[in-house]
C-alpha cells in the first residue's frame, strides 16, 4: 500500500520540492500552505474518509501556526505521526514542538536524505507500535504498579486518570517494558524506535522520556520506573526499584 504523506508549508518553493522528492520516492504526497487547510484535510471533524500515513508540518505557518495545528491533531488522533520543519530551532522551541505533540523536529536548512531517512523512521515505527512487529514480546495491553497501558488504544491509565498516547510514545514505552530490567543505550532505541542511525542530530529521546515521566511518575524528577542510567541508557522498572 502507498504511503500517503501530507505536506504543510508556505513556502511554495520549498512545498513542490519536497512534493516532487516524496513522489519520486514513491509516496503519494499533499501540499497545503497553512495550518487551517491542514487540519481541514486531516478530517478534524471525525471523518475518516482522507487519512495520512505521516505529516510534514512547518512551525511558522500563516494564520494558525504549527504548533497549534500539532495541538489541535492531538485532541482529536494520536495515531499520525508528525515530523515538524522550521528555522526556529532555538532549545525552548524544540521543547515547544514536542510539547505540542511533534514525534520529531528537523531545522531548516536540512538535506533531503535526512528528511526521508526520518520520515521513513517515523512510519515504521507507526507499523511497529500497530502490532506489525512480529517478535514483539509485549501484548496489547500490559499492567504495572497500577498503571495499564492498552497499545491499541494509546491510552494510559495512571491513578484513575486517562492520558492519551502519541505513536512514538507508545513505541518508546513499549521497546522499554519489552526490555524491562535492562539498560537500554541511546543507540539501540535510535535504531529500534526511531529507526535512525545513532549519529543522528536528534534529542528526542531526551524530550519523549520527560513528556512519558510526566504520565507516569508519581514524582517525574525522582523517578522510579523510568531510570536514567548516567552514561549508558535508560531503564525500566516494573516494580518501581
Amino acid at each position: 500500500m502507498v504511503e500517503r504523506v501530507l505536506i504543510v508549508e508556505d513556502e511554495a518553493h520549498l512545498a513542490q520540492g519536497l512534493l516532487f522528492n516524496l513522489q519520486s520516492e514513491g509516496y503519494e504526497a499533499s501540499v497545503v500552505g497553512d495550518g487551517e487547510a491542514a487540519l481541514a484535510l486531516l478530517q478534524m471533524d471525525g471523518n475518516e474518509k482522507q487519512k495520512f500515513d505521516a505529516v510534514l508540518l512547518d512551525a511558522m505557518l500563516p494564520g494558525i501556526s504549527g504548533f497549534a495545528v500539532v495541538e489541535a491533531l492531538r485532541a482529536k488522533m494520536n495515531y499520525v505521526p508528525v515530523l515538524m520543519l522550521t528555522a526556529r530551532n532555538r532549545p525552548e522551541d524544540v521543547v515547544l514542538g514536542f510539547q505540542s505533540g511533534a514525534d520529531d523536529y528537523l531545522a531548516k536548512p536540512f538535506e533531503l536524505s535526512i528528511l526521508l531517512v526520518r520520515l521513513h523512521g517515523l512510519l515504521r515505527r507507526k507499523a511497529w507500535s500497530s502490532g506489525g512487529n512480529e517478535s514483539a514480546s509485549v501484548g496489547d495491553s500490559f499492567e504495572f504498579s497500577g498503571r495499564q497501558i492498552d497499545f491499541n488504544a494509546l491510552e494510559l491509565i495512571v491513578n484513575g486518570k486517562q492520558v492519551h498516547l502519541t505513536l512514538m510514545e507508545a513505541g518508546l514505552l513499549r521497546y522499554l517494558i519489552q526490555n524491562q530490567m535492562r539498560t537500554v543505550s541511546r543507540k539501540e532505541l535510535l535504531e529500534n524506535v526511531w529507526r535512525m542511525r545513532d549519529d543522528t542530530d536528534t534529542r528526542a529521546i531526551d524530550y519523549f522520556m520527560v513528556r512519558l515521566r510526566r504520565y507516569i511518575e508519581d514524582e517525574p524528577s525522582a523517578p522510579k520506573f523510568l531510570n536514567t542510567v548516567r552514561g549508558v541508557g535508560y531503564r525500566f522498572s516494573p516494580t518501581g526499584r
